[in-house]
């Protein structure tokens, strides 16, 4: 039979187990979350880029890497231009 003390040790390390288990099943909750969140980022830029090709009317085809940066740095200071003078 076990002794008292056997017993509050094995609760305590059930209950440690549960813990983790617990503690494991949030932190892979978490990452789930935050995979989501990179996932609906990357979409509302995709989105935001193709919008703003669109409403330029710009060439896909002919756009370079300075071109686009620029481009981004146009748009970044007339939103902060904007929201500065709000």
């Amino acid at each position: 039979m076990y002794d008292i003390v056997s017993v509050i040790i094995f609760n305590t390390i059930g209950g440690i187990i549960m813990s983790q288990s617990n503690l494991e099943k949030q932190e892979a909750k978490l990452k789930q979350l935050n995979q989501k969140i990179k996932a609906e980022k990357n979409k509302i830029e995709q989105n935001l880029g193709k919008q703003i090709i669109r409403s330029a009317n710009l060439d896909y085809g002919t756009l370079t890497t300075p071109q686009i940066k620029m481009i981004a740095k146009k748009v970044a200071a007339f939103l902060n231009q904007a929201q500065n003078n709000r």
